[in-house]
Parts: C-alpha cells; sequence; structure tokens
C-alpha cells in the first residue's frame, strides 16, 4: 500500500490565525512541543458537513491545554468557526478534523513560561479506522505490557500527546503479533482502554460493562454509546474490571471517534462473538452520526 505523508499533501491547514498551504504549515524543530511533548490534540469527524459533537471537542481541547498550564489563545466560538472554514476550504465532507496545540521555541528547557501557544487545525477525508469487513467480524487484540499511569503521575485526563508513546508501543507489538490492536491495563492491573479507543463488555449477567474512566480518558463517543445503550433499556456499570473478568464476557466492542462502534473477536486467549448488541450499538451509532436518529 502506498503511503501519501502527510507533509505532502494539497489542501490548506489553519495555522496561528490563517489559512496556510498545506506543504507550508510547519514549526521549527526546536519546538517546546516536540522536545517535551507539551502538545494537545483532538481527533473529530465531520458527518454530511457536521462535526460530531464539535463543540464538545472544543471544551476539551481547552481543557487538555489547562492540564498542560496553558490556553488556547482563540474563544470557543472563534475555534467553532475555524473548523469549518477548514472543512470548506478543503471541500471535506465527510472526514476527520485534527485540531492541536502546543508551545512554541522561545525556551526550550523544562521551563516553558514564555513560550508562545501555537493553534493548528487540519482535515482530511478518512474513511473507516478499521477495514469495514474485518471490522464486523470483529477485530483481535492482544493484551499490551505497559500500562496506564496513575493520577499522581501524568495529567491522565488531558489528551496529551506524550500520554500516547506507550500506546504507540503497544500497537506495534501487537501488530508484529498478529493482532489489530491492544488492550491496556492500568498502573493497579485493572483493565483500561485500547491504544486509542475505550472498551465495553456484554456480560453473562445481561449489563453492559465499561472500565471506569478514572485514569484515562472518558471518551466522548465513549459516553455518547451509553447514553445509546441506556435509551435501549440496558443497564450500562461503570466499574474496576479485572482481565480474567473477560471469560464472563459474551461481547466486546470499541468505541471512539476514530474507531466509531466497532466489534472485537478477541483479546488475547478470551474470545468473543460480536452479537445483537454490538451490532445494534454500531447501526445506532451510524444513525446518530449522520443525522438519522
Amino acid at each position: 500500500m502506498s503511503i501519501i505523508p502527510f507533509d505532502d499533501r494539497d489542501g490548506t491547514i489553519w495555522l496561528d490565525g490563517e489559512m496556510v498551504p498545506w506543504r507550508d504549515a510547519k514549526t521549527h524543530t526546536l519546538t517546546h512541543g516536540l522536545h517535551y511533548a507539551s502538545m494537545v490534540f483532538e481527533g473529530e469527524r465531520a458527518y454530511g458537513g457536521t462535526i460530531f459533537k464539535s463543540r464538545e471537542h472544543t471544551e476539551r481541547l481547552r481543557q487538555s491545554c489547562q492540564y498542560l498550564d496553558f490556553d488556547m489563545p482563540y474563544s470557543d466560538d472563534e475555534f467553532e468557526a475555524v473548523k469549518q472554514q477548514v472543512l470548506a476550504e478543503n471541500n471535506i465532507t465527510d472526514g476527520y478534523i485534527r485540531a492541536f496545540c502546543w508551545r512554541g521555541s522561545e525556551m526550550m528547557a523544562i521551563s516553558a513560561q514564555q513560550t508562545t501557544t501555537h493553534v493548528a487545525v487540519a482535515a482530511w477525508a478518512w474513511p473507516s479506522y478499521f477495514d469495514p469487513e474485518t471490522k464486523m467480524k470483529g477485530i483481535t487484540l492482544d493484551i499490551a505490557e505497559w500500562k496506564r499511569p496513575s493520577t499522581e503521575s501524568a495529567p491522565v485526563h488531558a489528551k496529551a500527546a506524550g500520554l500516547y508513546m506507550i500506546c504507540t508501543l503497544s500497537k506495534h507489538k501487537a501488530e508484529r503479533n498478529g493482532f489489530n490492536d491492544a488492550l491496556m491495563l492500568d498502573y493497579r492491573g485493572y483493565i483500561a482502554e485500547a491504544t486509542g479507543a475505550n472498551v465495553f463488555f456484554l456480560m453473562d449477567d445481561g449489563k453492559l460493562h465499561t472500565p471506569e474512566a478514572d485514569c484515562f480518558l472518558n471518551g466522548i463517543t465513549r459516553r455518547t454509546v451509553i447514553d445509546l445503550a441506556r435509551e435501549e433499556g440496558l443497564e450500562v456499570i461503570e466499574r474496576h474490571m479485572m482481565p480474567e473478568e473477560m471469560a464472563k464476557a459474551r461481547e466486546c466492542f470499541l468505541t471512539g471517534t476514530a474507531a466509531e462502534v466497532t466489534p472485537v473477536s478477541r483479546i488475547g486467549d478470551y474470545h468473543f462473538t460480536p452479537g445483537n448488541l454490538t451490532k445494534s450499538l454500531v447501526q445506532g451509532y451510524d444513525d446518530l452520526v449522520n443525522g438519522r436518529r
């Protein structure tokens, strides 16, 4: 498969207040965000020209900035207009939007109080995160060696670049082992999430269980799917879950902006069958984001 590098594409990117030709949207190699991971971002999707829960993503981006001790220098209303402008400039109706903020190059040290906060928004056409045929059969997950840190070790509720390093390492190893992704545990040994998506289990008790998001991102899609499940009359339980409890799960799926609702057929030695509940939530979420619900 031919890869199109992200620094060599047609189109425009909004950078620090102006639309810039895609290939010219650059930052210096000595930027603080690159060397010290002082960068936060949002991944969003547009369906039919409308960004799903756009305002919630903007609010979370600002909150992530604040977790890293800086602020986004635009109001929420201004930023909402920027995202729509980026979609229009790039003629995107259905696609992915990446909004991000990072510290500049004024200081190259741990201290970064005098750095400029840079902000950018890019968008591109992007189909399903997983191949559609593979997706409905259920993807497979390895169990990662890396663990999600405690709230005393990292700003775990920020969507911050530095927190994804262990996700990349975990996913690379999983793919080398023949899996699609990896399930991460937390520092206590509880089930946490996949490398870029939250996880749900339909247990033998007929209830939908999902790990309590106390040391990882409480995803916008996660919260949306919880609401959808409850609308269908299903009891949803958010709690700490041990890995061995997966033996009592009938169905499993992931949720995320990129993954949407993705069935899982295997995690390590545990197997699941994508059933009626998972298929119903896949369809329900698709209907919701496309304005059919």
